[in-house]
């Protein structure tokens, strides 16, 4: 059980934040040995299971075993013999299988509390003790057969195990679990596809769970409270979280049941990504590395308090040999044993870039087309040497690493920082500059003034695929909500599903919305959405709604049923990205090349991707955004050209013809031709 639980203030860890670091000896990170091979802490077999723990500072480290996994006095207790390079050991002969383990490491005098190490694979319900498991036994029918889909483009899709799946309306059967991302066939009230056919019919590439590993706030040993959290509180990184299963007291379920889940979205066509928190473990003294080798884990001030680049008082230290052994090894472990096809860092900033890069090279050996990205910033400065963090603006030193564009984010609906305030889509001119450096990928670019642009004075992408292109994900207001909290006349205007009304504003949130996506869709960069965006999601304008209920988190479904037209535009957007390379051609000359910016009125952005870009066949094609409450003409090369896109809809076999050197395009909505 997780009996460490502590009432969570903010983000969850805030009792730390002012915490003082203890009087230990830290030392230099190249006192500490590095162990040889890997940080594997336990290897199975019937005939004897052998333990390893890295603790050099340790006086004496104990092994327990137990019966089960909460209760009971250890079965039996063993003294480990320490080697020359820190790292403790012990076998055990015979078969050991449904046993469970902890280490007890004494530290100058003290013993510092039980834990199943900082590499446990399987643990027990509650993940306070590791569990002794036939990996091989988790393994479903032909996973040795499993291979991820090649895709020419990526779209990610954000979501969480149960927000996706929770509501009646889902017509999920395994809610807010693994599961659900297993079953075909389900609909919305109104017959509509939901689950995992509903994300291959909208045609997104790359599925972003967020945070999927065993973490604390959620008590697994009571299945039946209605418990909430985004799961960014590590507890053990390289076990799957036990309330997504159908049972956590069973460990092999947990790791079955989320191999189940790869299996079934490779077999739909689709990726897995791992949203991933190495930057802070759930608190500090309670966590397995500090319970492990005290000190050397997380990053402290020069006055000796914790590091808080997290926000939450326990930055770890990533700089440092061992830990970042351990974050390297840790993403080739879900990589080969879990077949996950990439990682979004959580606060990536806080991260060194010779880990990052580090990292990228172990998971590229692995997968060449392994994708990972991150937030290229921090919740303040971390404790490292100014221009060594992995922060947005440091992402030329971290080739193949991408990170999020808070440019284009804030430049269509306003600050980060204030719900209420707006900006391109509530039709504020002087945002036009952001949205452009968006466009072309956060490159370089003739066209774009970096003096008019937020937030950044020089590009900090060497290439477009090095910016993930977004205007919301989970720890914010959905879309429809900010367009409500923060463009005039909106505020009290709801969105009609099967039981609510609809305002009279209605069909402007609707077209705001689908005009945000469409810049983000027609972006150079990799297009992000957050679930249920597609349906016109809600969280009835919770920005901050990590331990929120589901009545707050939970995609309504039914939506599908009452604006088809909606889901029809963002799978037709996204069609039109996939069929044509003009849109993603990856590199910082051809988009300087081939991408040029149109002259336009206040709060509008147009451009043209001209000589058959990428090898599109198409010639031409022309993208114009209209934030204006009006119709507004935009002058283009002189031709005849097919429409597209128009007035909030998409249809790829034409939308009529243009013929001149003007568009007249539709308030709040995009134009796209072609020619």
């Amino acid at each position: 059980m997780k009996s460490r639980k502590l009432l969570m203030i903010g983000f969850f860890c805030f009792q730390s934040l002012m915490g003082i670091a203890r009087n230990y000896e830290y030392g230099s990170p190249e006192n500490y040995p590095i162990p040889a091979g890997t940080l594997q802490e336990m290897t199975y077999s019937p005939a004897s299971t052998s333990f390893q723990l890295w603790a050099p500072t340790a006086q004496r480290v104990e092994l327990r075993l137990y019966r089960t996994a909460t209760d009971g006095r250890p079965a039996r207790t063993l003294q480990m013999k320490r080697s020359a390079d820190g790292t403790w050991h012990a076998t055990i002969k015979g078969d050991m299988e449904g046993m469970f383990y902890t280490f007890n490491v004494r530290h100058k005098g003290k013993w510092l509390g039980e834990c199943p190490g900082i590499n446990a694979r399987a643990v027990g319900v509650g993940g306070t003790r590791g569990a002794i498991i036939n990996m091989r036994d988790t393994d479903p029918a032909e996973w040795c057969c499993d291979e991820a889909p090649k895709r020419n483009d990526v779209v990610i899709y954000e979501m969480h195990h149960r927000d996706f799946s929770i509501s009646p309306t889902s017509g999920i059967e395994h809610k807010g679990r693994f599961l659900a991302l297993t079953e075909h066939g389900t609909t919305t009230p109104g017959g509509q596809s939901t689950g995992i056919d509903h994300l291959r019919d909208l045609g997104v590439t790359h599925i972003h769970v967020l945070p999927s590993y065993d973490y604390f706030t959620v008590d697994e040993t009571r299945p039946e409270l209605p418990q909430y959290n985004w799961g960014y509180d590590p507890l053990n990184y390289n076990v799957p979280e036990g309330s997504y299963a159908t049972s956590a007291t069973d460990p092999k379920t947990r790791i079955r049941e989320f191999k189940e889940m790869v299996q079934a979205l490779h077999k739909s066509g689709l990726k897995l990504v791992l949203d991933v928190v190495y930057n802070h473990t759930m608190d500090i003294e309670g966590s397995n590395f500090q319970r492990t080798v005290p000190g050397y884990f997380h990053r402290q001030r020069p006055d000796g308090s914790w590091g808080n680049a997290s926000g939450c008082g326990n930055e770890t230290a990533s700089e440092r040999a061992v830990m970042r052994k351990y974050m390297v090894e840790s993403v080739e472990y879900w990589m080969k044993e879990y077949h996950v096809d990439g990682f979004r860092f959580d606060l990536m900033g806080i991260h060194d870039i010779e880990t990052m890069q580090a990292i990228r090279a172990a998971a590229t050996a692995i997968n060449p087309e392994v994708l990972i990205y991150g937030e290229g910033w921090a919740a303040e400065a971390p404790q490292l040497p100014e221009g060594t963090a992995a922060m947005k603006a440091n992402m030329a030193k971290v080739e193949g690493v991408a990170a999020f564009s808070d440019e284009i984010r804030d430049g269509l609906r306003g600050p980060f920082s204030d719900d209420h305030r707006t900006a391109f889509l509530g039709g504020e001119a002087g945002h036009e500059e952001s949205i452009k450096f968006g466009i072309a990928g956060a490159i370089a670019h003739p066209g774009v003034n970096m003096k008019k642009v937020n937030y950044s004075q020089q590009p900090w992408a060497q290439n477009p695929h090095q910016m993930i292109s977004y205007v919301s994900c989970h720890d914010d207001m959905c879309l429809t909500d900010r367009l409500r909290a923060s463009v005039s006349g909106m505020a009290n205007t709801t969105i009609a599903s099967a039981t609510e009304p609809a305002g009279s504003m209605e069909s402007e949130i609707i077209r705001l919305d689908l005009l945000a996506q469409t810049a983000v869709f027609t972006s150079q960069g990799i297009p992000f959405i957050q679930a249920g965006e597609e349906v016109l999601r809600d969280k009835k304008g919770v920005h901050n709604s990590y331990k929120s209920p589901d009545s707050i988190n939970a995609i309504d479904w039914s939506r599908k049923d009452t604006h088809p037209e909606v889901f029809n535009y963002y799978r037709n957007l996204i069609r039109l990205r996939n069929d044509h390379p003009a849109f993603r051609l990856g590199n910082a000359d051809l988009v300087r090349q081939h991408l040029t910016f149109l002259p336009a009125a206040d709060c509008v952005v147009a451009f043209k991707l001209s000589g058959h870009a990428g090898g599109d066949v198409w010639d031409d094609i022309i993208v114009i955004l209209n934030a204006n409450n009006a119709y507004v003409n935009v002058e283009i090369p002189n031709g005849n050209y097919e429409r597209v896109a128009h007035d909030g809809r998409i249809d790829l076999n034409g939308l009529g013809w243009v013929c001149g050197n003007s568009v007249s395009v539709a308030p709040r909505s995009a134009t796209i031709l072609h020619r």
